[in-house]
């Protein structure tokens, strides 16, 4: 029989052993812990399953993909991709396809313009904005370099026609704003849609921003810095 005291040994002993075999990340010059090795990547996947980059392409039907950061329609006017992906983790890009199955039924899709960043792509891009209202600092890192944050718009299944909002993607005016209503009422109708939505399956809305979402465990994800090309690599 184990002694009542032993079993506060026990649970420390398999939680200790827990915390060892956690590898290690390194340390960015901001002090951030940033996976920036695919090996690095994998080890913690196997892990945690949904420590896993999921390509929404290949999750979710009728997706359309306008990742604008791969051309030069950014407000930096530069290629920051080598090539374009969308990318969520595993439970993020879930509750997504989730989303787009409900809008569906109402023949409405989805267009992603952006999902998870490499860090040093956010690095670029702070150095054009320089506002934490509308890009995050290299201090604390994205949302979207934990994998845990989505850019999208809506569209007509039928027709492939946007659907109208308040501005283009990465305007960064008070027009873009969730609480400007200076608008038509088709465009407070469409914006209002996306967010009722998203938010019923886990996500939540950067007011600054009509089109940005976190979804909500952001938390318990790692900064990464691993870019699309090397992702859809084999092991």
């Amino acid at each position: 029989m184990i002694k009542p005291g032993k079993y506060f040994f026990l649970a420390f002993f398999f939680l200790y052993g827990a915390l060892q075999a956690q590898p290690e990340i390194p340390l960015n010059e901001y002090g951030l812990k940033v996976v920036s090795d695919i090996s690095l990547y994998h080890e913690l996947v196997a892990l945690d399953s949904s420590n896993a980059l999921l390509d929404l392409e290949i999750l979710i039907p009728n997706l359309k993909k306008d990742v604008k950061y791969a051309t030069t329609d950014n407000v930096t006017k530069h290629v920051l991709y080598e090539t374009p992906g969308v990318f969520l983790r595993l439970p993020a890009a879930h509750a997504l396809r989730n989303v787009a199955a409900e809008l569906a039924l109402n023949g409405i899709g989805l267009v992603i313009y952006d999902g998870y960043r490499p860090y040093a792509v956010t690095k670029k891009i702070w150095e054009f904005v320089l506002d934490e209202d509308f890009a995050a600092s290299p201090k604390t890192g994205s949302r979207h370099n934990r994998g845990c944050a989505i850019d999208l718009g809506l569209y007509d299944l039928k027709t492939g026609e946007l659907l109208e909002m308040p501005t283009v993607f990465d305007e960064f005016t008070p027009k873009a704003g969730h609480g400007y209503q200076e608008l038509p009422l088709s465009v407070r109708t469409n914006r209002a849609l996306l967010r009722s939505v998203m938010e019923k399956h886990g996500f939540q809305v950067l007011e600054s921003e009509w089109w940005h979402y976190d979804f909500r465990d952001w938390k318990k994800f790692d900064l990464m810095d691993i870019p699309f090309t090397v992702l859809r690599s084999p092991k």
